[in-house]
């Protein structure tokens, strides 16, 4: 079966090495084709929303950064002299990372990564806990999470309720969670691989982490509706 084109990556490259010719686009299974902004996978600390601040501060021990796009998260912690991991699975996203200076960049799939009581802190910023793509993924993420960390350590994430993608009827509902969406990356022509991605709000992440054996704080929410949780094995 032939690898499908790693599209982010190929935006990620471009926008590095100054020669960004054409927008970044984002299939949603809603209908929309939503433009996203490469830069945004490149901020600067100064950039970084409050959220991701505290997130930042709140990171302890040895750190994996999962999804780390571009590594700026990751570049911050480096800098404040923490042990942090970068994992991502786009190849060219990695390339992109060796060469902003980050000493530990990971090639995996998450749910392929196996290094088992490793790690003090897991972050899913820029809503990375969508890895989990459905509510039954949630649970499998939360299981697999256990796994790589060591005692006393946490989960930080953050996400937000799409509630109000459906509150004028003009976008259907899914059959399942509303907040299982189906999305795939083009970039120049090439067609990444659809994807399914989870946001989850706060009530909904509370209990199946409670459900799962995990105790979930939230930290902090803005006047967007993003808010950020603190979770740990119980």
């Amino acid at each position: 079966m032939a690898l499908q084109p790693d599209a982010l990556g190929h935006a990620l490259q471009d926008h590095w090495h100054g020669r960004v010719s054409e927008p970044l686009h984002l299939h949603t299974s809603y209908g929309d084709v939503e433009e996203m902004p490469i830069d945004v996978f490149f901020r600067p600390p100064d950039e970084f929303p409050a959220l991701e601040r505290l997130a930042l501060t709140l990171c302890h021990g040895h750190i994996l950064d999962v999804g780390a796009g571009a590594g700026s998260h990751a570049l911050w912690l480096q800098g404040h002299g923490s042990a942090v991991s970068a994992l991502e699975k786009s190849p060219l996203a990695c390339v992109v990372m060796r060469e902003r200076g980050i000493r530990d960049v990971l090639q995996h799939d998450f749910f392929n990564y196996h290094r088992p009581s490793a790690y003090d802190t897991l972050l899913f910023m820029m809503n990375g806990i969508g890895v989990a793509g459905s509510l039954a993924g949630l649970k499998t993420l939360f299981a697999h999470c256990r796994s790589l960390l060591r005692d006393g350590g946490q989960l930080l994430v953050d996400s937000s309720d799409i509630g109000y993608l459906y509150e004028d009827g003009s976008v259907a509902k899914p059959d399942g969670y509303y907040g299982e969406i189906g999305y795939r990356y083009e970039y120049q022509g090439l067609r990444g691989a659809p994807f399914q991605w989870l946001f989850v709000d706060q009530e909904t992440l509370a209990g199946v982490g409670h459900t799962e054996g995990w105790a979930v704080q939230v930290l902090y929410e803005d006047e967007n509706g993003q808010y950020l949780a603190r979770l740990k094995p119980r």
